[in-house]
């Protein structure tokens, strides 16, 4: 049974607006997708459109914990396909493809932002900032309503700290790396977990068990402390009879 506080969060997870939006025709799309997708339980994260197969409009989209199943786009595109025809936002044949944002992701939202921070990130601006509209470096947080990167492409006499406006951002997306890898691999493994769990495929784990966050990553165990020797041992016994440790009782074994 799911808990209250995690469907209010993922309600207030649904409802986040983009602060990285699509313009021209791609913004249409997003105007009809978005309530559709929401209505769901999901949230919208890109559309691209592209001249593949024609016309294709490529839809990503995630559930509020950022997992996505092959059965989840099934179901996307079997309910907005319909939507689409009648509102008709692209004047010509297209191909519909719904898709996961993928490890390497766009981040749209300052959730995306702050969910992410540590890793290693490229950012395209729609409005140059410093005189530059490309940055690249590790994500270090949110700030107000800008994200602070550390960036790994500085020239000469250039800040390594930037701070750049997320609503003046065209484009930003996660760099794959190890280590974003082995995040996105511990995130489906627990929500695999859970699926099998809700689906009564898998016992759900004990109510005094510590929901584990998947995105930290696994710390060594401490060493177990060397047991201690029991104490029946023949010096406690000779002890224990007022024997000096390292003498033998003569009558013993009599």
């Amino acid at each position: 049974m799911t808990e209250p506080t995690a469907v209010s969060e993922d309600l207030d997870l649904l409802a986040e607006p983009r602060l990285v939006v699509e313009p021209g025709v791609a913004a249409r799309v997003s105007a009809v997708a978005g309530p559709v997708l929401q209505g769901m339980g999901y949230r919208l994260v890109r559309i691209k459109i592209s001249a593949e197969a024609g016309c294709t409009v490529q839809i990503m989209a995630e559930r509020p914990d950022g997992t996505m199943q092959i059965e989840d786009c099934e179901a996307i595109s079997r309910a907005l396909s319909p939507v689409l025809d009648v509102a008709d936002p692209i004047e010509r044949a297209y191909r519909l493809e719904i898709s996961s944002p993928g490890i390497d992701r766009p981040l749209v939202r300052r959730s995306d932002f702050e969910r992410y921070v540590g890793h290693l990130v490229k950012v395209e601006m729609a409005l140059a900032h410093q005189g530059r509209k490309r940055f690249r470096g590790t994500l270090q947080g949110v700030e107000g309503d800008a994200v602070r990167i550390h960036r790994d492409d500085i020239r000469t006499d250039e800040d390594a700290d930037v701070l750049l406006v997320m609503e003046d951002i065209a484009d930003a997306r996660l760099v794959l790396t190890d280590e974003l890898i082995a995040e996105s691999m511990r995130r489906g493994k627990a929500a695999e977990r859970e699926l099998r769990q809700n689906l009564g495929l898998e016992p759900p784990p004990p109510p005094h068990a510590k929901k584990s966050d998947p995105a930290k990553s696994n710390k060594p165990k401490p060493k177990p402390l060397k047991k201690p020797l029991p104490k029946n041992t023949k010096k406690h016994r000779l002890a224990a009879q007022g024997l000096p440790g390292g003498e033998f009782d003569p009558t013993e074994g009599d």
